[in-house]
C-alpha cells in the first residue's frame, strides 16, 4: 500500500483527462452557434449561483462555529440543544429541508414578524414578498451549518488541553484562551474540511432550482425544454459546474499544501 507522501507526489493524470473533456467541450462552445447560444443563456444563472453558495456558505459557517463552541460548553443544556439541532438538521435531505423552510418556516416567519407589527399598526408583510432565493440560501445554510459544526468541534477538540491550561495559568480569559491558543492551531485542521463543504456546496446549490431560482441548473432546464437540444445543453450545465468546483478543488488542494509547510520545515 503506497504511502501519503507517495500518493501525493503521482502524476495527475487524471487531471490531463479532464482538461482533455474540459477543452473538447470549450471547443464545442466556441465552434458551435448552439453551444455558444446556450452558453450565453446559462451565465446568467453564474451569478445566481455563486451568489446563493457565498451566501449561504457564510451564514452557515457562523452558524456551524456557533454550534461547535456550544457542542464544548460546560453546561449540558446548552451542549444538549447543540446535539439537537446538528443531529436533526443532518438527518433530513438537503432537498427536504430546502421545501420546508421555502414552505413551512419562510411563512411562519413572516406570520410570526406580522404579529410583533401589530400592536405597532406597521404595514403587514406578505409571505409572497420573501424572495425564494433567500428561502432557497437560508436552507442551504441551515443545512451545511449542522456539518461545519462537526468541522469546527473536531478541530478545536484537536488542540492539546495542556496548552490551553497553560493559557489559563498565565492568566488568560476564555475568550483570549480560544482567541490567541485554541482557534489559530484548530484552523490548520479545519480549513480542509470545511473547503470540501464549499465545494460541496457548489455543487448542491443546484438544488434551488426546484424552487424555480434562476440558478445554473434551473436555466439548463428552461432551455432544454425550449430548444430540444438536451444533449448540448446539459453538456454546457456540466462543463459550468466542472470549471467551477474542479478550479476551487485545485486552488484548495495547494492552499493545503501551503499550510502544511511549517510542519515540514
Amino acid at each position: 500500500m503506497l504511502g501519503p507522501s507517495k500518493q501525493s507526489d503521482d502524476f495527475p493524470y487524471w487531471l490531463v483527462l479532464l482538461g482533455g473533456v474540459v477543452a473538447y467541450l470549450g471547443y464545442q462552445v466556441v465552434a458551435d452557434d448552439l453551444y455558444s447560444q446556450v452558453l450565453g443563456t446559462l451565465a446568467k444563472g453564474i451569478k445566481i449561483t455563486v451568489t446563493v453558495t457565498l451566501i449561504g456558505f457564510s451564514i452557515a459557517s457562523a452558524l456551524g462555529l456557533g454550534l461547535a463552541l456550544m457542542s464544548t460548553s460546560r453546561s449540558i443544556i446548552i451542549r444538549q440543544i447543540a446535539r439537537f439541532y446538528i443531529e436533526v438538521v443532518r438527518g433530513i435531505p438537503i432537498i427536504v429541508l430546502l421545501l420546508y423552510v421555502a414552505f413551512v418556516v419562510a411563512p411562519g416567519f413572516v406570520a410570526l414578524v406580522n404579529w410583533l407589527l401589530q400592536p405597532f399598526d406597521a404595514e403587514l408583510i406578505r409571505t409572497r414578498q420573501f424572495p425564494l432565493l433567500w428561502r432557497a440560501t437560508m436552507a442551504l445554510a441551515i443545512g451545511y451549518s449542522a456539518f461545519i459544526a462537526e468541522v469546527f468541534r473536531a478541530g478545536l477538540e484537536s488542540v492539546d488541553r495542556g496548552q490551553i491550561e497553560a493559557g489559563h495559568t498565565l492568566g488568560l480569559n476564555r475568550w483570549q484562551r480560544f482567541r490567541y491558543i485554541v482557534f489559530p492551531q484548530a484552523i490548520r485542521t479545519i480549513l480542509p474540511p470545511l473547503g470540501n463543504d464549499f465545494v460541496a456546496m457548489v455543487k448542491d446549490s443546484s438544488l434551488v432550482s426546484v424552487l424555480g431560482v434562476g440558478d445554473i441548473t434551473q436555466l439548463g432546464k428552461v432551455t432544454a425544454a425550449g430548444n430540444f437540444r438536451y444533449f448540448e445543453t446539459y453538456n454546457v450545465v456540466a462543463l459550468i459546474y466542472l470549471t467551477l468546483t474542479v478550479t476551487l478543488s485545485l486552488a484548495l488542494r495547494r492552499f493545503e499544501r501551503h499550510m502544511r509547510q511549517p510542519d515540514q520545515d
